[in-house]
């Protein structure tokens, strides 16, 4: 199968590209605003929409995703109290759902080839924006369009990179990507996205198969780092003022619990193994684990917490209660206690990198910062300053 797709790839890649963009047809994007080469930019295949948006989504109880098995990663929100659970097996086929949780006007993402799962606010600049997908990649990341400009903007950073918009970044949501049992346990009366989408499509089928343990992307890289991970390794990622810090799924599967600080502030990484990767077999729910993570900040009622690991299982040193990767206490003192999420994502190491080179990695050989980046807290290990 992914030989047969990169084939694909290669053929579609042999066609014209847009002319750096399409003044004409449908596009009305303003060429003269742009943060990029438009050579850069090469067509993943599909057309304009050629990949539908959810912009009109429906939702159902729990049990009623029947059709959803349990270690399936679901992208899940929680605003205000009302949580949204978005299947990674529907976003496989439509990348984009534009919705409102709780009075907020969101943006459900997701980009297989980059493992990138994020939610975004729609409103920029005191304006709700609606997106659908430009048919286009950049670095082998989604770029998405809004339809009130026809600008587009980099799915993996949110950020506008031609047209109207250049220059204005999507405001990251605190979001997760977790086992649609971990949801279930944190968010009984949370909602499921339907698959009653207005589409046709094999949902719970995968396209990529194999691709989570392949040699790398399969589609052109304009900019290409090296780094002693693998490419496809995943990174769980969070900014930290100048830069950013990044935690390996193979740092974190030895010590599923990291305390550091980002940005100056205490938080702390929850992993869990279970949750099944998205791109491995074609049926979803048969694929390998590969895990799934929670970020936080450690303070309860105003008093930090210490966490550590015992067993399979998360508690915190002060009360013994025990912790979901969803940050939920489930047991002891503190059961029901939340901790505030932490803005996040999770890459495949190639995708980022390309993006945001200067990023410190836990787990690779120590090195020093240049460049004015601060020195990073020793409290979740030592790494590296890694850049192209």
């Amino acid at each position: 199968m992914l030989k047969s797709l990169v084939l694909v790839c290669a053929l579609t890649l042999s066609l014209p590209l847009w002319s750096q963009l399409p003044a004409r047809g449908s596009w009305t994007t303003d060429l003269s605003k742009k943060s990029i080469n438009l050579s850069d930019l090469i067509s993943g295949g599909p057309p304009k929409d050629g990949i539908p948006s959810v912009d009109n989504p429906k939702f159902i109880p729990q049990k009623a995703a029947s059709w959803l098995s349990p270690k399936e990663l679901v992208l899940s929100i929680a605003i205000h109290g009302e949580a949204r659970a978005y299947p990674l097996q529907i976003l496989m086929w439509h990348e984009l759902v534009n919705d409102t949780v709780a009075g907020e006007p969101i943006l459900a993402s997701y980009c297989p080839l980059c493992n990138s799962g994020i939610i975004f606010s729609r409103k920029v600049d005191g304006k709700v924006l609606e997106f659908g997908v430009s048919g286009m990649l950049r670095n082998s990341d989604m770029v998405m369009y809004d339809r009130q400009t026809d600008s587009l903007w980099q799915q993996i950073t949110g950020e506008g990179i031609v047209g109207g918009y250049t220059g204005s970044t999507l405001r990251m949501l605190p979001a997760q990507m977790i086992p649609f049992d971990a949801f279930r346990a944190s968010y009984p009366d949370g909602l499921v996205l339907s698959r009653d989408t207005g589409f046709q499509r094999d949902y719970g089928r995968n396209p990529y198969r194999g691709y989570e343990w392949g040699s790398g992307p399969i589609m052109p890289m304009s900019r290409k780092t090296s780094s002693a991970l693998n490419g496809m390794e995943k990174l769980v990622v969070v900014s930290d003022r100048k830069g950013y810090r990044a935690y390996p799924f193979s740092y974190l599967k030895k010590g599923p619990v990291v305390e550091d600080k980002a940005a100056g502030e205490n938080i702390v990484v929850f992993f869990t193994p279970e949750g099944l990767s998205p791109v491995d077999a074609v049926d979803m729910s048969k694929s390998r684990a590969t895990g799934a993570v929670g970020v936080f900040s450690p303070v309860v009622e105003g008093k930090r917490l210490r966490f550590r690991s015992k067993g399979n299982t998360i508690v915190d040193k002060e009360t013994g209660s025990r912790w979901l990767v969803t940050g939920e206490a489930v047991e002891g003192t503190l059961k029901g206690k939340r901790l505030n999420p932490v803005e996040h994502g999770v890459y495949f190491t190639f995708a980022w990198l390309a993006f945001q080179p200067q990023t410190f990695v836990y787990g690779v050989p120590l090195s020093s910062p240049s460049d004015g980046l601060e020195p990073p807290s020793r409290e979740g290990g030592s790494g590296a300053w890694l850049r192209p």
